[in-house]
């Protein structure tokens, strides 16, 4: 009699429609839904600092998920992609407060700004490659900044401040910001990751693996590179757009600074920490550069107190870059495939407990 999918220790797959399922056994589903319903009550038992720091997790990892469409799954590199977000962010402002949208509609409308604006910048990625396509989009951060400076429907400086929303009858205030836009963006986080994951199981996404692998063999097999390229560019900038808008509303305002190259790379060191073609790595890769920034910023204030540094150099600004850059080199050099690989091998070591093999 064949083992049930709750006895199986591995994924041993006969048919083509068990290869095109989310969820490859019923524990993974029964471990999403526990997972799910432990995330709905964390706004009650976590304070309020810390539940500003899991919102922020949600939108970064809403931003990495899209980095990793490109980079991770498509083998594209990309280094704006905080200036995609900052299309969205300020497209979501523009359309709330010049034309007077809600939320709901001007964030997807923030998405789809930075999808239009990713097409376009992903169309040099049809000629070039990997560190001449980085250029090329580090290019286009640097124009957005410029862009944003001198745009006549901006202010100068590109601050736009955000109105206050409301939904299903309860309004964002100052004390329940945290918890209300918890809500709104833990959603939209589990949706958007939920629909990469169909799409992965479609002929697009298996085009981009087989372009990311070879993209010379993917041609020969009748898939078009260039199609596959583009599509990446446009999920992954519409991803970015989405995170954009939800981090201008969670902050209540638009500025340039938060859209920078630090940004970027910041990204693409949770997208590395976190593991490269991954969606669990794009969960995991947040939450542990932002936990590194906070023990960061705890580090540098008492080291500041002991007079460490010289007179007049701010630690935090010493120690964050210095801890990110380590922290991608370690991850590199040790762990290629990010804390995702330990997150696999934690799953198949307590699936197979008390077993050794």
């Amino acid at each position: 009699m064949p083992a049930s999918r709750f006895s199986q220790t591995g994924n041993y797959r006969t048919r083509y429609r068990q290869d095109q399922t989310i969820f490859a056994t019923y524990a993974e589903q029964a471990s999403l839904i526990v997972l799910l319903l432990v995330l709905l009550l964390l706004p009650q038992v976590l304070p309020k600092t810390v539940l500003r720091d899991v919102n922020l997790i949600l939108i970064y990892a809403v931003a990495v998920l899209g980095l990793n469409v490109t980079t991770g799954y498509t083998g594209l590199i990309n280094i704006g992609q905080a200036a995609f977000m900052g299309v969205g962010a300020y497209a979501t402002a523009l359309a709330a407060t010049r034309w007077g949208l809600p939320f709901y509609a001007a964030i997807p409308l923030g998405g789809v700004a930075g999808a239009v604006v990713g097409t376009i910048v992903g169309l040099p990625s049809l000629r070039l490659k990997y560190l001449y396509l980085a250029v090329a989009t580090l290019a286009f951060q640097v124009i957005f900044d410029w862009g944003v400076g001198h745009s006549p429907l901006l202010e100068q400086g590109g601050a736009i401040s955000l109105p206050t929303v409301q939904a299903f009858g309860v309004r964002d205030s100052f004390l329940n910001h945290n918890v209300f836009w918890y809500y709104i963006i833990l959603p939209a986080l589990v949706v958007l990751a939920l629909l990469w994951r169909n799409v992965l199981r479609t002929k697009h996404g298996r085009s981009m693996i087989a372009v990311r692998d070879n993209d010379r063999a993917a041609a020969a097999m009748g898939i078009n590179p260039g199609t596959a390229k583009l599509t990446a560019f446009m999920i992954g900038s519409f991803y970015a757009g989405i995170a954009g808008g939800l981090f201008a509303y969670f902050q209540k305002a638009v500025v340039i600074e938060d859209y920078g190259l630090s940004v970027s790379v910041q990204f693409l060191a949770m997208a590395i920490v976190g593991g490269l073609g991954s969606v669990p790595g794009s969960f995991l890769g947040p939450m542990f550069i932002v936990g590194l920034d906070r023990v960061m910023e705890v580090a540098s204030q008492r080291l500041g107190d002991m007079n460490i540094f010289p007179a007049g150099v701010d630690a935090a600004t010493a120690l964050r870059p210095l801890s990110f850059g380590l922290a991608i080199v370690l991850f590199l050099m040790f762990e290629p495939r990010g804390l995702a690989n330990w997150w696999r091998l934690s799953r198949t070591y307590f699936k197979k407990w008390p077993f050794k093999f």
